[in-house]
């Protein structure tokens, strides 16, 4: 693995499209476009997990979707946050936050 991109941690692709979905619906494509530029090229997504992501999430009522034209002039399915997937967010925000505080802490126990 290389220093500059990780690989997800299992748990961690649902929480980070909903981040990316939000401020504003985002096709596939610019889920993964805004996740890697967020982490500064350390995230890459595999297209295969988020499509995967996106379905099951939309499936359980988390993401919405509809049809519109891609920055490119193409045909896109944009995906949004619904109300459950916003509560969602806020959840797995606290509990991600929790997880993070506790790694930095048993990392720097001992140093």
């Amino acid at each position: 693995m290389s220093p500059k991109q990780l690989g997800l941690l299992q748990g961690t692709l649902d929480v980070l499209v909903l981040q990316a979905l939000a401020g504003e619906p985002r096709h596939g494509y610019g889920v993964a476009e805004w996740i890697r530029r967020t982490s500064d090229g350390t995230l890459e997504i595999e297209d295969g997990a988020l499509y995967t992501s996106l379905h099951r999430m939309a499936k359980r009522e988390l993401l919405a979707s509809t049809w519109g034209v891609s920055e490119n002039n193409r045909r896109a399915k944009y995906y949004s946050l619904t109300p459950h997937g916003r509560r969602e967010l806020e959840a797995s925000t606290q509990e991600w936050a929790l997880y993070a505080e506790a790694m930095a802490k048993v990392l720097a126990a001992g140093r």
